[in-house]
């Protein structure tokens, strides 16, 4: 049964603690799952990973680019170094993951963190950290698998040291849709064929043991709380996650996809009637937006329940680019609308 809300990942509070305690006393009867908030440098996503790359033999840095007011440093290979050859060693994913872990486990069994409720990581996929930080190389595939291999041992760390009962496994998959799905004629979509794309998410996916929890967050970016490329409507994600269950070998607890603010019509929705919803066990909708509240969630909330009955209910991404003062009103609002929504 899909629970009444979600969260997707990074909520910029002090610290990690701030973060378990603050959302089980808002809405953490509303939740299956708890993330740690991607505090402090997680906040802005991928960017974080910049000083690891920096610190990398054989990788020189290039210059700057922004990304909707975010500084992404760019790097480049030293004359010599094959990017097969790149050791990224330790990332940092499996440090914070552990350490947050122990955390969770502690409040959970103080009574703070519900007694069934599980930890959760979300992770970026690797072309999400690689493009970034390598943009226009025309290596990036091989750099992409190179930095893939770092991550799933980020990801055996974290396995063996959290029970696998107790955690939930996010693939964040964002870069994929806004630069490449909906860009099909970019660059970097003839450099990672979107069949391609597909067989590495379910390659990550399948890794995952299934015991452990898997969710998708589809994403088209939330810089600026403005999506990179608007969607047309949830067509584009429907037909991805239909290939994505068909390319996995396991089942998918969630999947969790964004709704732009202006959008409370039905057509935005339509295409869901065609999701294959059998390996599926939960769908959230990133519905809920701070900027018209209440009103607006009831507004799109009416209009997906035109096509389905069976859905939680989110933000469209993250917290982790919404100034800190806002997060306790908006973690309000959730549970605002949790209730309403259940009584709906």
């Amino acid at each position: 049964m899909t629970a009444a809300l979600h969260l997707v990942g990074s909520i910029p509070l002090q610290s990690t603690e701030r973060v378990f305690r603050e959302v089980s006393q808002r809405i953490g009867p509303y939740l299956k799952r708890l993330p740690d908030g991607e505090t402090g440098a997680r906040a802005a996503w991928t960017a974080w990973q910049g000083k690891i790359v920096e610190r990398v033999d054989g990788i020189v840095r290039t210059g700057v680019r922004d990304v909707q007011g975010i500084p992404y440093p760019t790097y480049g290979l030293r004359p010599g170094l094959s990017p097969e050859h790149i050791d990224f060693g330790n990332l940092g994913y499996a440090d914070v993951a552990i350490a947050s872990w122990r955390d969770f486990a502690r409040l959970r069994g103080e009574g703070v963190i519900g007694a069934s409720q599980k930890f959760q990581v979300s992770l970026p996929t690797p072309l999400a950290v690689i493009q970034a930080f390598f943009w226009g190389n025309p290596d990036l595939p091989v750099i992409c698998a190179t930095y893939e291999r770092a991550l799933v041992a980020e990801l055996a760390r974290m396995l063996e040291a959290i029970p696998h009962g107790d955690f939930s496994l996010q693939w964040d998959i964002a870069v994929e849709f806004h630069r490449i799905w909906e860009k099909p004629d970019s660059d970097l979509a003839r450099q990672f064929p979107s069949a391609t794309l597909i067989e590495t998410i379910a390659r990550l996916s399948d890794y995952i043991p299934r015991v452990v929890e898997l969710g998708w967050h589809f994403c088209y970016g939330d810089a600026g709380h403005k999506h990179f490329v608007e969607p047309h409507d949830t067509g584009l994600m429907v037909d991805i996650g239909n290939q994505l269950t068909a390319a996995t070998t396991r089942d998918v607890t969630w999947l969790h996809f964004p709704v732009p603010r202006d959008r409370s019509d039905t057509g935005y929705f339509k295409p869901l009637a065609k999701l294959k919803r059998k390996r599926i066990a939960e769908l959230y909708i990133g519905l809920i937006h701070l900027t018209d509240g209440l009103e607006g969630a009831r507004r799109r909330i009416a209009a997906a329940r035109e096509v389905i009955s069976d859905f939680g209910l989110a933000t469209e991404c993250g917290f982790g680019r919404r100034p800190p003062d806002t997060i306790l009103a908006l973690l309000d609002l959730h549970r605002g609308i949790a209730k309403g929504s259940i009584r709906g």
